[in-house]
């Protein structure tokens, strides 16, 4: 398989640094526009590709890069970590279509803040990588790890775990990927959920006076709990109150 590498941030940096050791290096390597220039160069220097096979996202959206890219010949493209949404043509441009990396145990928590929703609905945790289709995160499932969670898990600590968790379910199964032998197992676009960036700050809001549980308030409280990011919240005379929580297990 030749493999063209769609790396961001420190995920996409240990895959780069990954692949450049094994006997399958990427024959392209793709960073996003919008990295930071340390991380950008970073990433670069660990994948140890030729500077002619270097992209920018932006690159793509021109059909002089895409054509470019074209001509590396991928079979496959790894999303690592890639922040963006890959739609067509550039869907089309590796010959059996793109592998993502997925922080969550699809078809649990499609879509965005997957650490926080896990939590909040009580769903199975995990990691997810997964092939690439027009609708987002609903492709085959190639490859699956299942994360165990505790009370003391917070939306930081979910992140965390994705992170490590993904980077090691990739470096498991890459000689399979390499080989060419990756699962296609369907989801059923009935089970799991789904969720959008603009339902966050509503399901953030604690009630100061709807009637509820403990455990939910909670669950509220440590999916949000992940500084420096906005937490839960509550209003009380027009005033917004930000509240995160801690949680340690006694003996």
């Amino acid at each position: 398989m030749r493999l063209a590498l769609f790396a961001a941030g420190a995920v996409g940096a240990e895959i780069a640094s990954f692949m450049a050791t094994t006997s399958d290096p990427p024959v392209a390597l793709i960073v996003h526009a919008n990295e930071g220039p340390e991380m950008k160069e970073k990433i670069i220097v660990a994948a140890r590709v030729p500077a002619g096979t270097v992209f920018t996202s932006d690159d793509l959206n021109t059909e002089g890069g895409l054509q470019r890219l074209r001509g590396v010949g991928a079979d496959i493209g790894i999303l690592a970590w890639w922040p963006s949404i890959i739609r067509r043509p550039l869907l089309e441009v590796p010959r059996l279509g793109f592998l993502n990396f997925h922080p969550s145990l699809l078809p649990h928590n499609r879509g965005k803040h997957y650490n926080f929703w896990s939590i909040l609905e009580r769903a199975p945790f995990g990691v997810t990588l997964h092939w690439i289709t027009d609708n987002i995160d609903a492709g085959d499932i190639a490859f699956q790890r299942p994360i165990e969670t505790t009370w003391e898990d917070t939306g930081e600590t979910l992140y965390l775990k994705a992170q490590r968790e993904i980077v090691d379910l990739f470096k498991e199964r890459f000689s399979e990927i390499a080989a060419g032998r990756i699962p296609r197992i369907s989801q059923d676009p009935n089970t799991g959920s789904f969720h959008h960036s603009s339902e966050l700050d509503t399901a953030s809001r604690i009630d100061l006076d709807s009637p509820t549980t403990a455990r939910a308030v909670l669950n509220i409280l440590r999916a949000r709990t992940f500084p420096p990011h906005p937490a839960a919240w509550f209003e009380e005379n027009g005033q917004r109150y930000e509240v995160r929580v801690s949680i340690r297990r006694t003996e």
